[in-house]
């Protein structure tokens, strides 16, 4: 009985304990993240190179969102995930640009050092 009470609860409680964190996550992209790397200090930032489709950019928010490939430095799947990006770096893309692109990784946050249409 207690292990039923238990799988209840966790299937009640779950969904309520992380819809906060999942809103704007592009939900339709399969994301196996059991191997994903996530354990970065914050002073440590690691370099990787992946290669992409623009999916939204926000010049106002400096921001561009990428579904890429796999990212093997990082131990990322394929993903669609926003990265930090400078007005320059954001001012000849469009929506749909393929690219390939660097940038830095700090735990959850991703910023763009350089990125060429392809």
């Amino acid at each position: 009985m207690k292990t039923k009470l238990t799988l209840v609860l966790a299937m009640v409680l779950t969904p309520a304990a992380f819809a906060e964190e999942m809103k704007g996550m592009d939900m339709k992209q399969s994301m196996p993240m059991d191997n994903m790397k996530m354990e970065q200090s914050d002073t440590e930032a690691q370099t990787a190179k992946a290669t992409g489709t623009v999916r939204k950019i926000k010049q106002d928010k400096g921001s561009v969102t990428i579904a890429h490939g796999p990212v093997p430095e990082l131990q990322w799947p394929a993903m669609v995930m926003g990265f930090k990006a400078t007005v320059e770096q954001l001012e000849d893309l469009q929506e749909g640009d393929e690219i390939e692109f660097e940038f830095t990784s700090k735990g959850m946050n991703s910023t763009i050092t350089s990125i060429k249409q392809l």
